[in-house]
């Protein structure tokens, strides 16, 4: 079996690049690179990987200024012939930003920085990155951010819901959907979610820091399993 291309966008204030790269690489043993953001090529990546971190510090707004990278343009082709991309945390926002998934980041309830475990449950398991998992099932995965409030009106947020976009909703650790689990308030409790054509997600918990048992917990593993199987078996 021939491995999968996996690009790893860097920016200015990455820091979760790294750790991406190795669960790819090391763990899951793809053909794993790093992409620039001033490129203007994905290196025939199969996907995409908008990492974790403080792109350009976060100045104006999470995701504002990297949204105006150069190889954002090329990007946003390759999403919209069907590539698949996924955002993890300030990647999450730099897809909202983007136009590439719907609505927007505010700050967290609390207006605190959160950085601990949470508990999400897989809402849609027909996706090529959560077929490797069940619906309801409960994964733990970490958190790390201040803006990780998602929202978007009304009319967009029953749209979402009629087209089975809502991936992940924070919940406890028996699946369910409680305000005291949605920590950083978001609208549905909702902590990922796809594009229409299934092939963009943006996540704000990090599976890449949940992929190796070593870690306390290797559930976000599933997610990256899940691209591989999905080119695989197509």
């Amino acid at each position: 079996m021939s491995k999968l291309r996996f690009g790893v966008v860097v920016f200015p204030g990455s820091n979760c690049d790294h750790d991406t790269f190795h669960v790819l690489k090391d763990v899951c043993g793809q053909n794993t690179f790093y992409l620039w953001h001033k490129d203007h090529d994905l290196n025939n990546a199969d996907c995409v990987i908008l990492p974790g971190g403080f792109s350009y510090g976060d100045y104006l707004r999470s995701g504002a200024i990297a949204k105006f990278s150069p190889l954002m343009k090329e990007l946003q082709e390759f999403a919209h012939e069907g590539g698949l991309v996924l955002g993890i945390c300030n990647g999450f926002q730099m897809l909202l930003e983007l136009g590439l998934l719907p609505g927007a980041m505010l700050r967290n309830k609390n207006l605190k920085f959160l950085c601990e475990h949470v508990h999400l449950k897989i809402e849609n398991d027909q996706t090529p990155f959560t077929n490797q998992g069940q619906k309801n099932r409960v994964l733990r995965i970490p958190i790390a951010h201040f803006d990780g409030n998602y929202y978007a009106s009304p009319d967009i947020i029953e749209d979402i819901i009629a087209n089975g976009q809502i991936v992940f909703r924070y919940a406890d650790r028996e699946g369910q959907i409680t305000e005291v689990a949605n920590v950083n308030g978001s609208v549905e409790n909702i902590a990922g979610l796809v594009n229409k054509q299934r092939n963009v997600l943006g996540m704000m918990p990090h599976p890449e820091r949940a992929s190796e048992s070593l870690l306390g917990s290797d559930d976000g593993r599933i997610i990256f399993k899940s691209i591989i199987h999905h080119f695989t078996n197509s």
